[in-house]
């Protein structure tokens, strides 16, 4: 890729970026958001954090792993039981490291 390339793709991104959040500002009270869309973003930052998370949990350097291996996916698990269970932020960061930390001393 050349120096212009990138340069026309960084521009293209901040583009469509401000673009794409521009059209509520530009809308403003006039533009009304329908019940069914408004109900569908409610769950758009839980989406974006599974998303974001999820491959990097499965991904080892071989590709793809739900092998025993994959320390991070086990505790992650682990930390999600304990806070389903308890709701506790802290215990669910904790029982997460006590987790992986034990797994990475046996194998």
């Amino acid at each position: 890729m050349t120096t212009a390339q990138v340069w026309l793709a960084i521009a293209g991104m901040a583009l469509i970026t401000g673009i794409t959040r521009a059209l509520f500002l530009i809308g403003g009270e006039r533009m009304i958001l329908p019940d069914r869309v408004q109900r569908a973003l409610r769950y758009a930052p839980a989406a974006a954090l599974v998303a974001v998370v999820v491959p990097d949990l499965l991904s080892t350097p071989d590709g793809l792993s739900i092998a025993f291996s994959n320390h991070a996916l086990y505790a992650s698990i682990c930390g999600l039981a304990w806070f389903l269970w308890r709701r506790s932020m802290l215990g669910t960061i904790v029982v997460g490291m006590i987790v992986f930390t034990l797994l990475r001393l046996i194998a």
